[in-house]
């Protein structure tokens, strides 16, 4: 279904792919993953066709997919049997209406009205979106609109589906559903799956070959659970170990604890905050306290409030009604005392170089030094990017400049929404330990995520929303620790695997 022969891109001087070749078969399912910046999405362009045929490129050497020579061949006619799904879903949607987002395809293949709306129909079940069919993508949550994505690219029954970080803005259900449906439609057509991925264990369950790049070099190819079995190859590349994480609500992991202050007043309060957008409540009557010196998670589905929580708490959205005050009595000054990195990177660069970027703000505020600024650059794995482009580079590396900037203030609170994409474990790892240093510093951190390992590794306190109301406040229950810790022990056979998997998570519906 898909063969790759000494394939080399390059951008101008910047070499992305070097001498890649790799098989797979008909049925198969293929997960890339490697670095922030090895070349995972320009072969995921490569293999739509996207590169070099809309996308310049320089390109050598020869890729076959669903029977078409790709480099070559008209993107209309690719699109017809390949369909892709970017890291940033948003750049794929321009309709009003979900459901037209995902009849868009069909239509243009000339599909009658009925089979369209049964694609669609179909699509929506698949990815758990049904209930908002009707909706449109730009009043949605992150999550939710790479779910539109993925549907509208299913719905057009592509022979190759090519997935870049499919899961990394999804929540547990929307996890299993999307997971649920791929294994589904490999079942059912055949579908031959590649997946760009971080997140090793979400994709597991389906996996039969991964591929491992290494600064555009092919390191390592072969099937999924021997290869990464090898811990020396995980630890040379910096690739999380694809365990068997225990996929359930948060409900169910959670006990109920005060947060225990020693006694500090707070450093953020909410008090009865109701916010959203267009005269539409996303939170409601929301209370929270944040102290000096926590890590705190914010935790909860897609949808639930979580991003416009944070813009309200970094004081870039206005309440609709309620308080928000900063040490008890002023309003935070964004950036310079609460900083907040955003679920997209793009949406907060705007300088010519990565160094500019990451000094913008100290300098703006007069407070510049040089020996700080390089060490912010050299904790985000930045000193060699520092002269880039920050649109000229990867998704992840995008994503360290945001987070190096909204740092370089030495801001009291520091808010993340959904760092995780386009992140390695070793870089976001290191990210992360950048933040414990800051929060050793007195600095307050409040982590936005799906993410069960990060949550487990660095949050002291985890606070629990469900559709715009705080319904929880607490930690992780140490049941829930133990049963993830003896997942994580274990590299089981398939067989073996997919009975865990199947015991851990609930019923996808699809």
């Amino acid at each position: 279904m898909i063969h790759v022969s000494g394939l080399t891109v390059a951008y101008g001087a910047n070499t992305a792919l070097q001498d890649v070749s790799f098989d797979v078969e008909p049925g198969e399912c293929l997960v890339v993953t490697g670095l922030s910046g090895c070349g995972k999405s320009t072969l995921a362009r490569v293999l739509a066709g996207i590169i070099p045929n809309t996308q310049p490129a320089r390109v050598e050497g020869s890729v076959q997919v669903a029977g078409m020579d790709v480099l070559h061949n008209s993107p209309a006619l690719t699109a017809q049997s390949v369909g892709i799904v970017f890291q940033n879903p948003r750049t794929h949607l321009f309709h009003l209406r979900v459901d037209d987002e995902i009849a868009f395809g069909p239509r243009n293949l000339g599909l009658s009205p009925e089979k369209v709306a049964e694609r669609v129909q179909w699509a929506l079940d698949a990815v758990g979106l049904a209930a908002l069919r009707a909706q449109r993508p730009a009043n949605l949550s992150g999550g939710q609109i790479q779910r539109v994505a993925i549907a509208a690219a299913l719905a057009m029954r592509p022979a190759v589906l090519v997935l870049d970080e499919p899961t990394a803005s999804l929540d547990v259900p929307g996890t299993q559903n999307v997971i649920s449906a791929l294994s589904k439609l490999q079942r059912q057509t055949g579908l031959t799956i590649v997946i760009i991925e971080h997140r090793l264990a979400e994709v597991r369950r389906i996996a039969d070959k991964v591929l491992v790049l290494d600064a555009g070099r092919l390191a390592a190819y072969g099937n999924f659970d021997e290869k990464l079995g090898n811990q020396a190859l995980l630890h040379t590349y910096g690739l999380r170990r694809p365990t068997v994480e225990a996929l359930t609500d948060w409900s169910g992991l959670l006990i109920p604890e005060e947060p225990q202050p020693a006694g500090q007043p707070p450093l953020l309060q909410l008090t009865d905050v109701t916010a959203g957008y267009d005269g539409q409540a996303v939170i409601r009557g929301v209370n929270l306290n944040i102290y000096p010196g926590e890590f705190s998670a914010l935790v909860g589905d897609n949808g639930a409030g979580k991003s416009t929580l944070a813009l309200v708490a970094a004081g870039l959205l206005k309440p609709v009604s309620g308080k928000v005050r900063l040490a008890g009595t002023a309003r935070p000054r964004p950036g310079l005392d609460i900083a907040l990195l955003f679920q997209n990177p793009a949406d907060q660069l705007f300088t010519d170089s990565v160094a500019e970027e990451v000094a913008f703000g100290p300098r703006n505020y007069r407070l510049f030094d040089a020996a700080v600024h390089h060490q912010t650059l050299e904790n985000a794995d930045l000193l060699h990017l520092s002269a880039r482009r920050p649109f000229s580079l990867s998704i992840g590396q995008q994503q360290r400049t945001a987070l190096a900037a909204c740092i370089a203030l030495r801001p009291r609170l520091v808010i993340l929404d959904e760092p995780t994409l386009g992140q390695d474990w070793r870089h976001l790892t290191q990210l992360m330990e950048c933040l414990e240093r800051l929060n050793r510093q007195g600095a307050a951190i409040l982590l936005i995520t799906h993410d069960y390992k990060l949550v487990h590794h660095f949050a002291r306190r985890v606070i629990l929303i469900e559709a715009g109301r705080i319904v929880l406040d607490g930690k992780i229950s140490p049941v829930s620790k133990g049963k993830v810790r003896r997942a994580n022990q274990i590299m089981p056979d398939s067989n073996f695997r997919r009975r865990l998997v199947s015991r851990f998570a609930k019923p996808a519906g699809v």
